[in-house]
């Protein structure tokens, strides 16, 4: 099974970026299933129905979710209708659901969840006991073994335990809403790919994909700002994954960096795929 995850979708640049590349990935690696963080994907916070169409008919499968993914209560009831988009899982009485397993075309199946950290964010029901009652279901009912998590957490220490503590026993662990691409893609000791966060498609020279101006009025003034999206070319950034079809286990991942600015690959002594095997 072949899997492109792009890391948080930031605006109309990050759309856009999504709807260049996407298709011709697919074709290029022979990928099978295609997942991106949508929160951001609506002028920059949270997720609209016209936005999440735009990010599936760039060839995109599924839309996970995270903090933001509430800004919009139109998207609340696509949520429950529509299981293409994801929100965390550990969000008690929420709309929607935070997994599902995906049929494709040759009936294999795939399973994502979608989970969102603790510290320095929302004090959410944990993400660990989430995350391991979602495997144990798994595990009972006899489901696939492609099982992947896209963890929305801000803390790297948070992200890294969690993959640890499912080696061996989900597809790959994802991380996504620091917006900045780890260089720590890596198959971790019993199997499970890891990446502490995929990045963000969206404008590079940014705060994080919003415009630097106003974050930096909301740091010198401490007032309340409205951000927006910046404008300028944008970059996509995310992980390409293989993984065995029985076992459930990665062989390989793929950092997948596109369009970056001349002057930031300039200094850069990587290339722009960066690949670590089993």
């Amino acid at each position: 099974m072949k899997i492109l995850a792009f890391g948080d979708v930031v605006g109309k640049p990050g759309r856009q970026v999504l709807k260049k590349h996407v298709v011709c990935l697919r074709r290029e690696l022979a990928v099978d299933f295609v997942f991106a963080n949508g929160e951001n994907a609506a002028g920059g916070i949270g997720l609209t129905r016209e936005t999440l169409d735009e990010i599936l008919s760039c060839g995109v499968d599924a839309v996970t979710g995270g903090n933001h993914i509430w800004k919009h209560r139109e998207l609340c009831c696509r949520m429950d209708s529509d299981a293409r988009v994801l929100r965390p899982a550990n969000y008690p009485d929420a709309p929607g659901r935070g997994y599902a397993v995906y049929t494709l075309a040759d009936g294999r199946e795939i399973a994502l969840c979608n989970l969102q950290g603790l510290t320095y964010m929302e004090p959410l029901p944990c993400p660990f006991r989430t995350a391991f009652d979602w495997v144990r279901e798994l595990d009972e009912s006899g489901a696939t073994r492609i099982r992947l998590i896209d963890f929305h957490a801000e803390a790297t220490s948070e992200k890294k335990t969690l993959g640890l503590a499912l080696d061996g026993k989900v597809s790959a662990v994802l991380g996504t809403h620091t917006h900045v691409q780890c260089a720590d893609a890596q198959i971790l000791p019993q199997g499970t790919a890891y990446l502490t966060d995929l990045g963000m498609c969206g404008v590079e020279v940014s705060s994080l994909g919003m415009d630097a101006a106003l974050t930096l009025e909301r740091f010198l003034s401490r007032r309340p700002v409205s951000f927006k999206a910046a404008s300028g070319p944008p970059s996509l950034n995310g992980a390409f994954l293989d993984i065995d079809d029985e076992s459930g286990l990665a062989r390989e991942i793929r950092l997948i960096r596109l369009d970056t600015p001349d002057h930031i690959r300039a200094r850069s002594d990587r290339q722009e795929m960066h690949s670590a095997t089993a």
